[in-house]
């Protein structure tokens, strides 16, 4: 699999918070805002979407690691977006900063790795392991 990936590669994710994105009903907390793991959720969503139409055909990625600072609440019915940059490729590793913001603001940021697989392979392997 030969990756032609180039720094800079960007995306942008967007929702609406749901009741069913929130902390309470996440189990993550006790409060209906915008659950971190939604938030982390929606940011791994943008930097998927950042590189999967440069990626060779029957190929995609999977995350790996995630260092993530979730910065303030965002209520049910607020409109958040998480744009993804491609910052550095490591021949199948690819490293992004992703920034996460509501209709007032910055809410939260993270490092993001992801590896690229070939999908069909990945999936088999899976297979084997149920």
């Amino acid at each position: 699999m030969e990756l032609t990936l180039k720094e800079g590669l960007q995306y942008v994710a967007e929702k609406v918070v749901a009741s069913e994105d929130t902390a309470s009903k996440y189990g993550s907390g006790l409060v209906e805002v915008f659950a971190t793991p939604a938030m982390v959720g929606l940011m791994e969503n943008a930097a998927m979407n950042a590189v999967l139409p440069h990626l060779p055909q029957g190929c995609g990625t999977v995350g790996t690691a995630v260092c993530v600072t979730h910065i303030k609440a965002t209520p049910v019915g607020m409109k958040v977006w998480s744009a993804a940059t491609l910052v550095k490729v490591e021949g199948r590793r690819l490293h992004f900063e992703v920034t996460a913001r509501d209709e007032q603001g910055e809410i939260g940021r993270e490092t993001h790795e992801r590896c690229v697989v070939d999908l069909a392979k990945f999936t088999k392997k899976m297979e084997r392991c149920a």
